[in-house]
């Protein structure tokens, strides 16, 4: 259709230029953003991450409607739809926010009703929020450190003290808080307060302080929200460079539709709740019920189908 061509393409064109993404990276993500192939995620895989007709309601109101949904290990999923189409509910549920009234979530195998909270940095799992958590008053560093946290096995005597097992897990921490930050080009503002840097270098704390535990599985809520172009850019070649580098599978809620089309190896698109289309970029770009969601164009399939 010439309209998903030009409703799509243009912002695609204006926002992701990937051949420009990898300009500013060190070598080493240079060449995993770009200079050598991409491993894509085996189509004949198992799932890493699977929904099996999740719904959620509040009050009255439906928030997702039997929602189905898999994710490939290594792969980057991205999930769009409109504003309240339930992509944030949807990743609320996979987090274990969320318990969802029906369906289950199963992880690495594992079939839960609500996955655990509590455990999830254990079960390899880490994510970013729509709002900035990072601690303000404390430095870069030790906002990255702290995504380390649950690995601490020293008691509170030791940790007040700073001595013995104590010491070498913050000397541990703090070295690997290291690494991730130079992965992502923060160490010049390591020592700084999160709170005063400017928001793209926030959100960039945030990826960090994700990744410092080499999740198997990042949920990125909105990472590019309040970007200005070329800071999505920017953010865009990191967790690609991040998915590469450190073997992570992730799941991407974006509201902007050129950075996904081109940075995701599958896109699933909600509307009011359901799942009306899920496939590739192209596949996802050309579908009528996808356009007609964006552009608000009443649907005329019969009955209603995928609304």
């Amino acid at each position: 259709m010439p309209i998903s061509n030009h409703a799509f393409g243009a912002i695609e064109a204006s926002v992701y230029a990937p051949e420009i993404f990898a300009q500013g990276l060190p070598a080493a993500q240079r060449q995993a953003h770009g200079d050598r192939p991409r491993q894509p995620a085996a189509e004949d895989a198992a799932p890493l991450l699977a929904l099996e007709g999740i719904g959620l309601s509040f009050g009255g109101v439906v928030a997702l409607a039997d929602v189905d949904l898999s994710v490939r290990p290594g792969e980057i999923r991205a999930i769009i739809g409109p504003n309240g189409a339930g992509k944030s509910s949807l990743i609320n549920v996979i987090s274990g926010v969320y318990r969802a009234d029906r369906g289950h979530v199963r992880l690495y195998g594992a079939r839960y009703a609500q996955v655990p909270t509590q455990r999830l940095a254990h079960l390899g799992v880490a994510r970013t929020f729509q709002n900035l958590a990072l601690f303000k008053g404390l430095s870069v560093l030790d906002n990255v450190a702290s995504g380390l946290a649950y690995r601490t096995r020293s008691n509170f005597a030791g940790q007040i003290l700073g001595i013995g097992r104590t010491r070498r897990e913050q000397q541990e921490q703090r070295g690997r808080a290291d690494q991730v930050l130079e992965f992502l080009h923060l160490t010049e503002v390591r020592d700084r307060l999160a709170g005063t840097l400017p928001y793209g270098l926030q959100k960039r704390a945030e990826l960090a302080r994700a990744l410092v535990a080499e999740p198997r599985l990042l949920l990125l809520d909105e990472p590019m929200a309040g970007m200005t172009a070329g800071e999505k850019s920017e953010m865009a070649a990191y967790v690609r460079a991040a998915r590469d580098r450190f073997a992570t599978t992730v799941v991407l809620i974006e509201h902007d539709v050129g950075v996904v089309m081109g940075l995701s190896d599958r896109v699933a698109v909600l509307d009011y709740g359901r799942k009306i289309a899920d496939g590739t970029p192209d596949e996802v770009r050309n579908d009528q019920r996808v356009i007609d969601a964006y552009l608000g164009v009443a649907s005329d399939n019969e009955e209603g189908a995928g609304i």
